[in-house]
């Protein structure tokens, strides 16, 4: 246990990562008292049956006023919508922050909305399961993992401290970069990624020549993992490609031509460049296990407690 960081953490949104925030307060002592809200009746049911807050809210007005630190972990295309509820009722010397995988979009359609004088500080734990709602968060969600913070035009000092001091109490390593750099790197590192592994199972749950009881009976590992990652919220992956299409298409314009390179030396029967590429790739992998961001562990059904 550590001396709070705040008197009162409002958390809007009570689903995965907002729950595991909640969880990870709580064991960590980082508040003196911790509220919520929820879009949904059931989730704020189950939220107080599983004691995630000192109190869940009927509405985000009420469960915003007097907190000191007030975190959105809503899907991307709610933030503007749940901004313009809670504005008014924000405590004066209240932080404002969210958990959106999608910056610049979300800065700009926040920035209006801010009462004069309002703190926010934009934030991404990169930290996930293909699992959602309340039931699905743990408190070590963010253990190790990397959590990017985005100031802007209101963000302070300040402010920005504080919630690197957060997240850091909840196990993150915090890396601050500007919002358009941001959603470039997420569209290569994650929004792509999610993007293939819809399309991949899409394409093979319509191939005709193929029945869905054989993708499902002889799928191969790596198969397995698209459909993990294909399993992912989607609504909040609709509001990712749909707010931060411009770095989303960029990416996926050279992802295209890099796929059109790759078809013609399959088609020549170019084994060399087709081996050239693939020794290069395994250095990522290698990269990545050594950067302690995954094991070298087989998949084959283990369970993938951090992907985004």
């Amino acid at each position: 246990m550590t001396e709070p960081m705040f008197n009162t953490v409002a958390i809007i949104g009570l689903g995965l990562i907002g729950s595991s925030v909640a969880r990870g307060v709580k064991a960590r002592g980082l508040a003196n008292h911790i509220v919520g809200y929820d879009a949904s009746p059931g989730v704020r049911r189950r939220a107080d049956e599983l004691a995630l807050c000192n109190q869940v809210f009927g509405t985000p007005e009420e469960a915003v006023e007097g907190a000191d630190l007030v975190l959105l972990a809503v899907p991307v295309g709610a933030t503007a919508d749940a901004v313009n509820a809670i504005a008014p009722h924000l405590a004066e010397a209240a932080i404002l922050t969210e958990v959106g995988s999608v910056k610049a979009a979300v800065i700009r359609q926040v920035s209006d909305k801010l009462p004069p004088g309002a703190v926010f500080v934009p934030g991404h734990p990169i930290a996930g399961t293909e699992h959602s709602g309340p039931d699905a968060g743990f408190a070590e969600l963010f253990e190790d993992r990397w959590c990017i913070l985005t100031p802007c035009e209101h963000s302070t000092d300040a402010a920005v401290a504080k919630v690197t001091a957060f997240w850091q109490a909840l196990g993150s390593q915090v890396e601050i970069m500007t919002p358009e750099h941001h959603d470039i790197v997420l569209a290569i590192t994650s929004h792509i990624p999610h993007l293939i592994a819809y399309n991949i199972v899409g394409t093979a749950a319509d191939l005709e020549e193929v029945t869905q009881s054989e993708v499902i009976k002889f799928s191969a590992g790596g198969f397995r993992d698209f459909t993990r990652i294909a399993a992912s919220d989607p609504v909040m992956w609709r509001d990712v490609f749909l707010n931060n299409k411009e770095a989303v298409l960029e990416v996926l314009g050279r992802f295209s031509e890099d796929l059109a390179a790759l078809q013609r030396m399959i088609r020549w029967e170019d084994g060399k460049s087709l081996q050239d590429l693939f020794t290069r790739t395994r250095a990522i992998r290698r990269g990545i296990i050594e950067a302690h961001q995954d094991t070298d562990q087989a998949d084959f059904g283990r369970p993938h407690s951090h992907e985004d």
